[in-house]
């Protein structure tokens, strides 16, 4: 089963990932202290939530999957194309670096990454014992953030991208997620006549595949193993936060991952 219960916490796992040499979770909204709206495992700390109340969400998700909570990295996520390699944790009295993927090939450092719609991707390089977390709304996807993440465990790690194996984690569904005329615009000066594949017309409405578009990403980056979780964080209020669904109002939901010792 993808999901796993630990007490009151919920995550969520990639059968691709399932190794005993890597530690992964994408947090559901379950099992955390914080009230309504941001009920009730939330990790986003800008988002009007007690600071009490994150940290202590914080410290149950990292318990749940046995990793002490000094080993934490995490960046402040700005929807652009900046990778981040670390080889150690983040002091907490030390500002966050602005990025949107993160990378190390360290165990004593766990990546952490925030959503509420925009895609998790993580990465993992099995030969080179390199892993990454990446954050793709559409800015990310048009910019193709998890490209660049791939590129750079090439060229820091030695990694092969055909060696990569990628998750697609729970975000929002193309039926959910309609964009405007700029968006549009964008995604087509990106992509160009490859945007037909994940941008769909329905009822005068355009669409955009976030899911589609990533994983054609990674694919044209030479990575093979991927699999897409498939799950709509619209569509599913009760275990996933949404921007789009809450009308703004709600959660970020954590996912980590580690290298075990």
């Amino acid at each position: 089963m993808p999901f796993i219960q630990k007490d009151e916490i919920r995550y969520y796992t990639f059968e691709l990932l399932s190794e005993t040499k890597l530690i992964h979770a994408v947090f559901t909204r379950r099992g955390g202290v914080s009230p309504a709206p941001w009920d009730s495992l939330n990790l986003g700390g800008t988002v009007g939530d007690l600071s009490a109340h994150v940290q202590e969400n914080r410290e149950r998700a990292f318990h749940s999957i046995g990793r002490n909570i000094s080993t934490i990295y995490d960046v402040w996520q700005i929807h652009g194309s900046e990778v981040v390699r670390t080889d150690s944790p983040r002091l907490l009295n030390i500002p966050h670096r602005k990025a949107d993927a993160i990378l190390t090939d360290r165990s004593f450092v766990t990546l952490l990454m925030r959503f509420a719609d925009c895609v998790p991707i993580l990465l993992y390089d099995p030969h080179r014992r390199v892993i990454g977390l990446a954050h793709a709304g559409w800015m990310g996807t048009v910019k193709r953030t998890v490209k660049e993440a791939i590129r750079t465990m090439e060229v820091e790690y030695g990694s092969r991208p055909g060696d990569i194996m990628a998750g697609i984690g729970p975000s929002i569904g193309p039926h959910h997620y309609q964009v405007g005329p700029d968006v549009v615009k964008q995604v087509i000066a990106s992509f160009g006549q490859d945007s037909t594949q994940f941008l769909s017309n329905k009822n005068g409405a355009v669409q955009f595949n976030l899911w589609e578009a990533n994983r054609m990403i990674l694919a044209e980056a030479g990575v093979n193993d991927i699999e897409v979780a498939g799950i709509c964080t619209a569509c599913n209020l009760d275990d996933w936060y949404s921007h789009r669904g809450e009308n703004g109002r709600t959660g970020r939901f954590g996912v980590l991952i580690g290298l075990a010792e």
